[in-house]
């Protein structure tokens, strides 16, 4: 067995299951996230037309792989399937979210979401690192 694998099975034995409801939650915020933004896509391409100089066309093609990756990568995350690929969808949404869109300025408003982009981001880094869990829909392995 290699050093690879060892730290793999280690990193298995030792994953507390907090994390994994941790995981579970992200998933379904994310899930209800890419619902809002179908159900306002409106508002998403005003917005997103108010702040980033790109065609029509780039503009609707980036909303929808905003909601239908929030939609994909939550499901994904919720199983516990292809973790680390749900998380690497969903990465550039947040970063563009925490450059372009949330960063007007309003960090110390009461209710300002740049908090909660920045929460999620290191969720997903995090994620992106750990992978699954104990809890999760295991992939057959060959």
């Amino acid at each position: 067995m290699n050093i690879v694998q060892r730290l793999e099975h280690w990193g298995d034995a030792h994953h507390p299951k907090w994390v994994d409801i941790i995981r579970i939650a992200l998933g379904i915020f994310l899930c209800y996230k890419g619902i809002e933004f179908l159900r306002n896509m409106g508002s998403i391409l005003d917005l997103m037309t108010n702040k980033v100089s790109f065609g029509s066309f780039t503009i609707v093609m980036l909303s929808n792989y905003v909601a239908f990756a929030h939609l994909l990568g939550g499901i994904l995350l919720i199983l516990g399937a292809l973790t680390r690929f749900a998380c690497l969808l969903q990465i550039p949404i947040l970063l563009g979210a925490i450059f372009l869109i949330n960063s007007t300025g309003d960090l110390l408003r009461p209710f300002s979401e740049m908090y909660l982009s920045i929460l999620v981001l290191l969720l997903l880094i995090y994620f992106l690192i750990v992978g699954n869990g104990p809890w999760s829909f295991k992939l057959s392995e060959k």
